[in-house]
């Protein structure tokens, strides 16, 4: 299934909510389900927050999702901010502050985060996999 949002805040619920729906059907359980929707909503949230600098109303995230017997691939493509990939990383957990564990969250829910490059007309392609 495939969908396009525009990147802003109102829609990270319609984001979560797409993924979710696309999911349901495939006999995967509601709590893994409920997992996966986390780290998709930090995903989409580190895309409008820092991709689109909080928002951008002209702006979209295409999300991807594929699901291939026992693998889930989250694919979100952007053409915000390109992501520098050393600055990508979890806050170390004994900063107590509020805000900057995304990363750190969809990292503990997913199997594997990626960035693909030259993704055809996106400047940004983040992959999220589960197995399943």
């Amino acid at each position: 299934m495939r969908e396009k949002f525009l990147a802003v805040i109102p829609n990270l619920k319609k984001i979560r909510s797409f993924v979710s729906q696309s999911l349901i059907s495939k006999d995967i359980d509601k709590k893994e389900i409920t997992n996966i929707e986390l780290a998709v909503g930090e995903a989409a949230m580190n895309i409008v927050k820092h991709g689109y600098n909080g928002g951008n109303e002209k702006g979209e995230i295409d999300i991807l999702v594929e699901l291939k017997q026992s693998s889930l691939k989250i694919n979100f493509f952007d053409n915000g901010v390109p992501v520098i990939l050393k600055n990508v990383k979890p806050r170390d957990l004994k900063e107590i502050k509020p805000g900057g564990l995304g990363s750190f969250i969809i990292s503990e829910i997913m199997d594997e985060v990626r960035w693909e490059t030259k993704s055809k007309g996106w400047m940004n392609h983040l992959v999220l996999t589960k197995n399943l």
